[in-house]
């Protein structure tokens, strides 16, 4: 439990840090934080659960799109977070389009990158 809070704070600053850098990303919520931190948690928990058994299916598939299809799952996890967050919460993050995700997923995986190195995650 405890590496999935400190995975959840990873993603919540890499979250926090797309929504800042990245015009096609808008927090929902007041404060806009709880937004960032809804989404985070759901996309920690696809992450943890669904995430790696798709890619695993998936995998012959993006091997011969050229990883296409990575990208495409990503963006249906991305979309996946921000529905759950919005629907349940009324909190989360709107994405404006494809390849503002792919964009977003570039920022939070150097974000969460460096930030797990930093507090050892």
């Amino acid at each position: 439990m405890e590496h999935f809070i400190s995975r959840w704070l990873v993603l919540t600053i890499a979250a926090g840090v797309m929504v800042t850098l990245l015009p096609g990303m808008h927090a929902v919520g007041e404060p806009p934080i709880l937004g960032i931190g809804a989404f985070a948690l759901f996309l920690a928990l696809i992450n943890a659960s669904i995430k790696p058994i798709v890619h695993t299916i998936a995998l012959p598939f993006s091997i011969l799109s050229f990883g296409l299809i990575a990208l495409i799952i990503n963006w249906l996890f991305m979309e996946l977070a921000s529905w759950l967050a919005i629907s349940l919460f009324d909190v989360g993050v709107t994405i404006d389009g494809f390849w503002w995700s792919v964009i977003g997923s570039l920022i939070m995986a150097i974000v969460s990158g460096i930030v797990g190195t930093v507090i050892q995650d």
